[in-house]
């Protein structure tokens, strides 16, 4: 290899260049420029003092000529694109299971716009990158310092333009690739992705000539073929110039985007600038330095760039207030694919190539010390090795470009069983594969590999073959052929955090989770079972899983057996468990708060504080306040806010809600406390004149429900007990009442209901009313929505039940089918619809008036048909007997002839002061007779 200062001659490929752009141009124009200054940007990056080293990203070919380079070279500084606050990081990586992010997290944004929030951005790391290969070359030897030099993670939101992020719209996949399953792929979620080496065409054109000509499906196949293979045991220098040549063809033919050209060029000024910032504090020699970035960064054209590039012409722009918090979470093979365009299983064949060319170069990787179960190793630090002297052609590039490609042997044995495998995976998963399907399968390789110039079929032929000789005309089971060929090829990889390296709410959550004896940090479900009457103290361990369950994903804690409400505790519960599976969204609570309580507090309060709250939000959080949180000091504050959130809202659309929370509250309280809050009390009494006032507004609104007006007085008949009580005025309610005029027939049936309720319409005037609806023939096709009114009024009136029974059956009986029929329908989806949790209450009243069997129904009067006894009847008779006695004991003679006409002999009998006549028992018996005589002598009343 040439030394850092000695300067690099691509004589002869120029000259070969303007050939070729002569005899394919016809003259010099623009290729000439393309071809020569790609040229020019290699020659300027391999005469750089300090090494840059180009990778691409997940690159087996990228990572075996790192690990060899740095054997070789030992540099006492390693410069690595990557966030540079993230730094501190990294030695955490020791705790983990590959692959993994880094991730910088900010719940609030200070200093962008709050629709953004919460901001995330994430770094994956595999085993088979350049950049953990640096990274652990770094930490694990003494005496070599890692510099990352990369933007800030707030500066990758300062520089963002919210329509472009990491992965460009035009460089997705083909979308009729398999897709990997959503758990896995959603790991990074909606994180902006950073990745060391974006090596991609942003020239859609030039993409789609070399898939077209290199006779391949998607971008990840074309690279494997054309780039992996043929650099996978170039030497060092072939390597360098190649990447940079790709680099500089790539950024060359990019599209002239201002916003994203501003970006890259942004980044490599901002990376040059902190390398040059670190070698005069440190006082480094270049020569002694790494640079380790993406081959489209490194053949840069910008002023700042090398040792001796510009230093005035860039500031760096200060961050913002937005606090970051900074953490690791898992990652996979099929998130990373998803969140960087990769094609399905890319990864994991690139890891799996990764594993077979160690064994091919028997190149010694860097793994750091103690990671993943690892043994630690006893080996001292390695001296380096000496390079061999560079020759006097240090062009690789013409001897690279000029060499046929290399036709690899066909490895019958590796193909041989890849085809076994397959068959017998598909026969796990449902297909109806034999033996013949492995021998189609294998002869079906190395057909369309020779189809595409290739002598050895490469893993996507592979799968293209087993897709068309297994797969056949349908998918029997989950899992289509594409897919089981990726886990074939090694699967996706998860990886997982370690304890050591988890935030403290995490190590909390399990620690506190530890009497249930589980592996919760594994993947997968874990059934948790709880005998809460026999172990007491697993109370603690439900307390803490009733809080993952509403601060996690759904899934990560589900209750199988068991529930919590106001004033109930099970004895009993069954738990599935998958934390593991979710330890991403678990990490993340650790960046709100450090336990659980906190955390959940937090939400509580920004739910119930935030400028779009209703009553009903507000009251949903004093409920779960006192649910999980237990005391009455936040769910106090936070019914004392729902008392100034009411006073403010001038709708009704949330009244239903705020019914059904206030009902439940005033339950629980009345139970398990001596004496009311006073903030529910004073809610009560606000809530009462509150509705009094909207309620006849609520009645003409067109877009107030019926139901939402069924709620209002709801709460205003169910609380009126004790709104009177806190000294409200019924009057208020009698007015709003009397102020309200409906124009909707279902609101009109239910202001009759509440007029009822407070006594100014008779039960009887209101059947008179509903008579005269279906005597109506103007009227009656109304009269669907007016019983929609009636059953709505069942909830604020529930003593309306028979007469709605009434109305109905009054329909059904007499309106003539012709009538009947047509607005069945609606009444049906109208009950259906608006009133479907009041039906039951209808039914059980229908239930209890009609006849169980059907042979009664002959014989049956319906109760608002039958003659109805006079409740007053035997008071009324007392009253007459009272009367008849007044007027004999004023009249003794009359009674005394009359008595002796009549044959009674008895006298007048003496009782204390009065004396009454034993002629009673005759008035008595004859009571009309006693009520003719006395209004015949004028004493109707006494």
């Amino acid at each position: 290899m040439s030394g850092p200062q000695e300067s690099t001659s691509f004589t002869g490929l120029r000259g070969q260049l303007q050939e070729a752009a002569a005899t394919f141009a016809g003259g010099p124009d623009a290729l000439e420029g393309i071809l020569l200054g790609m040229v020019d940007d290699v020659d300027r990056a391999v005469r750089e003092p300090l090494e840059i080293f180009p990778v691409c990203h997940h690159s087996p070919a990228s990572a075996l000529a790192m690990a060899r380079r740095l054997r070789e070279k030992q540099p006492k500084v390693v410069y690595l694109e990557l966030c540079e606050d993230m730094a501190p990081l990294l030695t955490e990586l020791r705790n983990c299971r590959l692959p993994v992010a880094v991730q910088a997290f900010a719940g609030e944004a200070d200093g962008f716009p709050a629709e953004w929030a919460p901001l995330s951005v994430v770094a994956p790391i595999t085993e088979a990158s350049a950049e953990y290969q640096a990274i652990a070359y770094a930490l694990d030897t003494p005496g070599v310092e890692l510099v990352l030099v990369d933007r800030s993670s707030d500066h990758v939101f300062q520089w963002d333009t919210r329509g472009e992020r990491a992965v460009d719209a035009e460089g997705a996949e083909a979308a009729d690739e398999a897709e990997a399953p959503e758990a896995e792929a959603a790991l990074h979620s909606e994180a902006v992705g950073v990745e060391i080496g974006d090596l991609r065409p942003r020239f859609a054109e030039l993409e789609e000539h070399l898939l077209r000509h290199g006779k391949v499906r998607h971008w990840s196949e074309w690279w494997h073929q054309y780039v992996e293979v043929p650099l996978g045991d170039s030497d060092h220098d072939t390597y360098r110039q190649v990447m940079f040549l790709i680099g500089s063809l790539f950024r060359r033919l990019a599209p002239g985007d201002g916003s994203r050209v501003r970006v890259d060029e942004d980044r490599e000024r901002y990376m040059w600038t902190r390398m040059r910032e670190h070698l005069a504090a440190s006082g480094t020699d270049p020569e002694d330095c790494l640079y380790v970035c993406g081959a489209f960064h490194a053949a840069s054209r910008v002023e700042e760039f090398g040792v001796h590039g510009s230093t005035d012409t860039f500031t760096i722009s200060p961050r913002t207030a937005t606090k970051w918090q900074y953490g690791l979470i898992p990652s996979s093979h099929a998130a990373i694919e998803a969140q960087f365009g990769l094609a399905a299983g890319s990864v994991s064949i690139a890891s799996t190539e990764w594993t077979k060319g160690l064994k091919r170069t028997r190149v010694k990787p860097y793994v750091l010390e103690g990671q993943a179960g690892k043994k630690k190793s006893t080996a001292k630090k390695t001296a380096a090795l000496p390079v061999p002297e560079s020759p006097a052609d240090v062009d690789r590039l013409s001897g690279f470009l000029r060499r046929p490609p290399v036709l690899d042997a066909l490895d019958e044995a590796e193909l041989l069983g890849w085809s076994v495998e397959i068959v017998r995976a598909a026969r796990r998963n449902g297909y109806l594969a034999s033996t013949a399907d492995a021998i189609a399968v294998f002869e079906t390789s190395i057909l369309l590999a020779g189809v595409r110039d290739r002598a050895k079929p490469t893993p996507y032929d592979f799968q293209d073959a087993a897709v068309t000789c297994i797969e056949k005309d349908r998918v029997p089971g989950r899992r289509d052929v594409r897919r089981l060929v990726e886990i074939m090829m090694g699967g996706d990889r998860i990886g997982q955090v370690g304890y050591d390296s988890l935030p403290p709410l995490a190590r909390d959550v399990y620690d506190r989770l530890a009497p249930l004896e589980l592996k919760l940090e594994q993947r997968g479900v874990r059934r948790a079972l709880l005998d809460l009457a026999a172990r007491p103290e697993l109370q603690a361990c439900s307390d803490v899983l009733w809080m993952l369950r509403r601060l996690l994903p759904q899934g990560a804690a589900r209750p199988i057996m068991g529930e919590r409400r106001l004033g109930e505790r099970s004895i009993q519960e069954s738990w599935d468990l998958a934390l593991g599976t979710h330890q991403r969204a678990l990490i993340e609570l650790g960046y709100e708060g450090v336990s659980l309580e906190q955390v959940l507090e937090q939400r509580l309060r920004r739910d119930a504080y935030d400028p779009r709250a209703t009553t009903a939000t507000v009251l949903a959080a004093v409920e779960d306040a006192l649910l999980y949180l237990g005391g009455r000091r936040v769910a106090d504050e936070l019914g004392s806010h729902a008392l100034k959130v009411l006073s403010g809202e001038r709708s009704v659309d949330g009244a239903p809600e705020v019914l059904r929370r206030v009902r439940a509250l005033l339950a629980y309280y009345r139970t398990s406390e001596p004496v009311l809050p006073g903030w529910i009390e004073s809610f009560v009494k606000t809530g009462y004149a509150h509705y009094c006032t909207l309620l006849p507004t609520a009645f003409r609104d067109e877009d107030a429900t019926v139901g939402q007006v069924a709620a209002m007085l709801g709460f205003l008949f169910s609380m009126e007990s004790l709104a009177l009580s806190l000294g409200c005025d019924r009057t208020q309610l009698e007015l709003a009442v009397a102020q309200s005029h409906p124009e909707d027939p279902a609101k009109t049936a239910l202001l009759w209901a509440a007029q009822v309720q407070l006594g100014t319409l008779s039960r009887a005037e209101l059947r008179e009313r509903c008579d005269e609806l279906l005597d109506n023939p103007l009227v009656v096709s109304a009269y669907p929505r007016y019983l929609n009114g009636f059953v709505h009024a069942l909830g604020p009136v529930p003593g309306l039940a028979d007469v709605v029974v009434e109305a109905v059956s009054n329909a059904f009986g007499r309106l003539p089918d012709t009538v009947l029929l047509p607005w069945l329908p609606l009444l049906i989806t109208t009950l259906r619809n608006g009133a479907a949790d009041l039906a039951p209450l209808l039914i059980r009243e229908a239930g209890r008036i009609f006849p169980a069997r059907l042979a009664a129904l002959d014989s049956w009067v319906p109760p608002w048909k039958a003659p109805q006894a006079d409740p007053f009847a035997t008071t009324r008779a007392r009253s007459d007997v009272r009367l008849g006695a007044a007027l004999l004991s004023a009249h003794p003679a009359t009674c005394d002839a009359v008595a002796e006409l009549l044959g009674c002999e008895a006298g007048w009998e003496e009782s204390g002061a009065s004396a009454a006549p034993s002629g009673v028992a005759l008035l008595t018996a004859y009571p009309a007779t006693c009520d003719a005589v006395a209004e015949l002598l004028g004493r109707a009343t006494v």
